[in-house]
């Protein structure tokens, strides 16, 4: 995508609800309030009110999904996918991207300020769960003037919350676009969070969840974010950007064509400041160590390098907090396929990925099974990446072509 043609400027915007007496009601049965969601918006709403699009980020993403923030470098993380010309075609629709419930970039999280002790939450946040998350978006929505939304997408843990805001709010949603998603965990998934959570409790500065203030728990998230970023590829492109090198000051970090392009790679931007920056000696964790276990091959430096770059922007608590409620999602609600989009009369794009093996193709041909058993008008694709689950951050020309097309049918209907 071409420079000009990004959304340019934004700004973080802030809608705070669920004041006392009414905090909002979790799934949980616990209430919450005040709840403080930052968000950000990119073209115009019409007059009708009826093009507007959410779109729902993954487990490490945040309100920034396109542009730039005044002073910063660093481009939204779908910055491919939103602006003019783009699948959410700025100059058409008016899209909008808010931080989750319990996250670290705005929105009120276990890093929030408690307003009963006033200090952070911690673990005195409640559980929450995708349905939880759905319900702040629903009131911001709302805030919006919104009446029906043209359509929800996300992929990922995204693309849970866009199966919630089918289930719950079928009413407010005339579309919807899961990509590499799930209608609940398998075990494995389940088991690759649970290592993640382990790691960071067992780090020693995690003092159940009371950090702040002091030393955070960087060593136990950067493990968690390590093996997050091995489920996220695939062999196939591990082999392509590492191989077996080994790693020297010399030597940059090796990046594919697509990845060059698009200055993203592992889920995230590749620097601090989305540049093409390989990491120097001095931010690889373990180089120089007299013990010899020094980062000698270059995918172990990059893994230490992803890890130490998420712990300067998220926070291990809602680390904790968030790959729990994707563990507890459950689209079904414990009915059979054949039951559970019953409510539903919108139109469903699903995307998936043949090198996907955190989320395989098989689950996402799981909701179309069930879209299809219940009637729902689905349309379903899968796109021959070797990208593994990062495929849909990165595949920006295939699912552009399939999103454009799908919102432009939506749209005219």
């Amino acid at each position: 995508m071409t420079k000009e043609k990004n959304v340019g400027l934004v700004q973080t915007e802030y809608f705070t609800f669920a004041q006392t007496p009414h905090e909002l009601a979790l799934e949980s049965k616990e209430k919450l309030g005040p709840i403080t969601v930052a968000y950000e918006t990119y073209g115009s709403l019409n007059a009708e009110k009826s093009n507007a699009v959410l779109i729902l980020h993954a487990l490490s993403g945040d309100a920034h999904a396109a542009g730039l923030h005044k002073g910063e470098e660093r481009l939204g993380w779908w910055d491919d996918f939103i602006g003019p010309g783009k699948a959410f075609d700025t100059d058409k629709y008016f899209v909008i991207c808010s931080n989750v419930l319990g996250g670290c970039q705005g929105t009120t999280g276990p890093g929030s300020t408690n307003p009963k002790t006033n200090k952070p939450y911690a673990l005195d946040f409640p559980l929450i769960s995708i349905g939880d998350m759905v319900r702040v978006q629903k009131e911001l929505i709302d805030y919006l003037g919104i009446d029906k939304l043209l359509a929800v997408c996300g992929g990922s843990m995204g693309g849970m919350q866009a199966l919630a805001w089918l289930v719950n709010y079928p009413e407010k949603v005339r579309s919807a676009i899961p990509i590499a998603c799930s209608l609940k965990h398998s075990p494995q998934q389940i088991a690759f969070n649970e290592v993640g959570r382990q790691a960071i409790m067992a780090d020693s500065h995690w003092k159940e969840g009371n950090y702040y203030g002091s030393s955070l728990p960087s060593k136990g998230l950067a493990l968690a974010r390590m093996i997050g970023h091995i489920t996220y590829m695939s062999d196939t492109s591990m082999a392509e950007k590492f191989g077996r090198q080994r790693k020297s000051d010399a030597q940059p970090f090796k990046f594919t064509p697509l990845e060059k392009a698009t200055g993203k790679a592992g889920g995230d931007y590749l620097g601090e400041d989305g540049g093409l920056k390989p990491p120097s000696s001095s931010t690889v964790r373990g180089r120089g160590s007299p013990t010899g276990f020094t980062a000698d091959f270059e995918v172990e430096g990059y893994l230490r390098y992803r890890g130490d770059s998420f712990v300067k922007r998220f926070d291990a608590n809602s680390y904790l907090y968030i790959t729990k409620a994707m563990d507890n999602f459950d689209a079904t609600g414990g009915k059979l396929l054949s039951e559970i989009f019953k409510v539903i009369s919108a139109d469903v794009l699903a995307i998936a990925f043949k090198s996907d093996w955190l989320y395989p193709a098989y689950q996402s041909k799981e909701i179309v099974k069930a879209c299809k058993l219940c009637g729902v008008h689905v349309t379903y694709c899968e796109i021959d990446s070797s990208y593994g689950h990062d495929a849909f951050l990165l595949e920006a020309k295939e699912e552009t072509h399939l999103i454009s097309h799908f919102l432009k049918k939506v749209a005219s209907i």
